[in-house]
């Protein structure tokens, strides 16, 4: 069979290369759940046969006509079954964020015109029935775990006909690569969702684009627990499913410790918020070792910190950073399962710090960048180290044009570009000019190969004296700091850069602890003289990186950390800068009274 030319072609095409045992693996009740590739071709025939049962249509194909399947879910089979047998019975899956407002839930499913909804657990559903009475369109919910009041996603397999079954091969056979699949609500930083539509072509030429650049063979395993929602996820499990890679879920953000150690991946993909709490946590292990084991710690990290890629690192420090590798960095890589080839980070700048160490310790981390618009990887670091460089997103793939406009955007052409964005012929027009999307991303190309981004374009601030700052680099170097879990930059308007600070509050109280300070909550905490002092302190250190007027001048310590359920942080942990600036308005201008 030639390689996929619709996401569904998938099944098929893993069936005859190399048909796995553990297709797909999810956790049940303490037990690894598998399904083979054979189960899943079988499960998803059905899955689609019981849709079509249910008076679920492809319709004349178009974006209007095909019906739309709304999911609320977090990571597991059932997830990319649902995926799988959407599209074999010709309907558009909708993915929606679990950590969705209310308000934007009803919009997404209005929208979009969901018919049927799958969702995963109570806590979801009761989300869902606060606003049932503003959803028309919504006939019928799914849910993944046995609920009382809702129906059970097998009971869809139980619809199945088998007289369905040349009609779906029908379906199949007049899909074009061309047609709408998915519709990806992206809450952004600001304003209102926006559906980007994205065709079967879109997503296929950006898996058969990467599949390359990754260690994807018949001999690995991923684990997989960044947000399916996410087309970073997403695509990457096709990948995973095109090279015959058995994927395993994780069962939830707290025991993915365990699952690394379980599943013993060779492979897994995440976001740098995610990346800094692990080095956190390393962090703080460290400190609480003594004597020689301490000392140890601390070189073999200070030693990591000065790693270099494609730079000559002499001898001696290649002998220093084995012993390193042999009695540190190895206890490191265990945590992880052993086996990790490669980590791979998007949605957001990872720190400088974080790439080295890791990758001393032989736990490469490959940087990549794009948007849901870009389906989503426009650049991305590889295995090889000749075609990855620190500090930048990777080369471009295969397959896609980049161009730096005039005042530094980053435009990008190819057949992953979206079909646009639902329903918002004039969105559209704005993002798409001429075949080329506008990223709304500042950035360069380093030594005419690797792509660099170095800010967003609606993220730069203009001072009252007229001069710009680009607060991402500023936000970047100062979480370096082990006192600094999050920050944002201000200014704009202003006529100096202040920062608004979230401490990390764990290893803040550590150190009041050791200097044998008192405090009363968070709240107490941030307001010592002694803590404000420390944080000078941690200004002072890393302003001397920065020009004169990208210097934070003033900062204020926020006493709760920032979240996505609280609203400062998209699903994907990006800053939303907008509503922080509403938030927190009166503190800010406080700096600058």
């Amino acid at each position: 069979m030639d390689q996929p030319s619709r996401l569904f072609d998938v099944i098929a095409y893993q069936l005859e290369k190399y048909p796995n045992e553990d297709m797909l693996a999810g956790k049940v009740d303490g037990k690894w759940i598998k399904y083979s590739t054979k189960q899943v071709a079988g499960t998803t025939l059905q899955f689609a046969s019981g849709l079509l049962q249910l008076g679920i249509s492809r319709g004349d194909g178009s974006m209007e006509g095909k019906d739309k399947i709304a999911i609320i879910s977090r990571n597991r089979p059932e997830w990319m079954l649902t995926d799988l047998a959407c599209q074999q019975a010709g309907a558009v899956l909708t993915p929606v964020y679990p950590t969705i407002s209310q308000h934007e839930l009803v919009f997404v499913l209005k929208d979009a015109g969901a018919r049927i909804l799958f969702i995963s657990d109570q806590e979801i559903l009761d989300k869902v029935n606060a606003v049932r009475d503003q959803l028309p369109d919504l006939k019928e919910i799914f849910s993944y775990d046995p609920l009382p009041g809702v129906r059970h996603w097998k009971e869809i397999l139980s619809l199945a006909q088998e007289t369905d079954y040349p009609r779906i091969e029908e379906i199949k056979r007049n899909t074009s690569p061309e047609e709408l699949v998915t519709i990806i609500y992206t809450s952004g930083t600001t304003g209102t969702p926006k559906g980007v539509m994205l065709s079967h072509r879109n997503i296929v030429s950006n898996v058969t684009a990467c599949t390359p650049y990754l260690p994807v063979h018949t001999s690995a395993r991923a684990l997989s627990f960044l947000p399916l929602n996410h087309i970073f996820e997403r695509m990457v499990t096709y990948v995973y499913l095109t090279a015959g890679v058995p994927v395993y879920y994780a069962e939830s953000m707290d025991t993915i410790a365990d699952n690394l150690r379980e599943v013993k991946p060779t492979i897994f993909t995440t976001v740098p918020r995610l990346l800094e709490k692990v080095y956190e946590r390393i962090i703080s292990k460290g400190l609480e070792l003594k004597g020689i084991k301490r000392a140890l710690f601390f070189w073999a990290l200070e030693l990591g910190k000065k790693y270099e890629i494609n730079k000559p690192l002499g001898a001696w420090y290649r002998f220093q950073l084995a012993i390193a590798n042999a009695l540190v960095f190895k206890k490191w890589r265990e945590a992880l399962g052993g086996n990790i080839q490669a980590v791979v980070t998007g949605a957001a700048a990872c720190q400088m710090r974080l790439l080295k160490i890791f990758t001393a310790g032989r736990i490469p981390i490959l940087e990549g960048y794009g948007l849901t618009e870009t389906s989503p990887v426009i650049s991305v670091n590889r295995v090889d180290e000749k075609e990855r460089m620190f500090g930048t997103v990777g080369p471009i793939i295969s397959g896609i044009e980049v161009k730096i406009a005039e005042d530094g955007e980053i435009l990008c052409k190819g057949p992953n570009i979206s079909m646009g964005y639902y329903k918002r012929p004039d969105l559209t027009a704005d993002a798409i000019k001429d075949g080329w999307f506008h990223t709304g991303d500042i950035g360069v190309i380093v030594n005419n190969k690797f792509l660099k981004i170095t800010d967003r374009k609606k993220e730069l601030f203009k001072t009252s004296g007229g001069k710009f700052v680009a607060p991402q680099p500023i936000e970047n170097k100062f979480k370096e700091s082990p006192y600094i879990e999050q920050i944002m930059v201000v200014g704009e308007d202003h006529k100096f850069t202040s920062a608004l600070i979230v401490p990390s509050f764990t290893n803040l109280r550590n150190w009041c602890d050791k200097k044998g300070i008192s405090y009363n909550g968070n709240e107490g905490l941030v307001k010592l003289p002694e803590v404000k002092d420390l944080f000078q302190q941690a200004v002072d250190k890393y302003n001397q990186y920065f020009s004169h007027v990208e210097q934070l001048k003033k900062f204020e310590l926020m006493p709760q950390e920032w979240t996505v359920d609280g609203g400062e942080l998209t699903p994907t942990l990006k800053l939303k800068r907008k509503v922080i600036l509403e938030k927190y308005r009166d503190v800010i201008e406080g700096m600058y009274d």
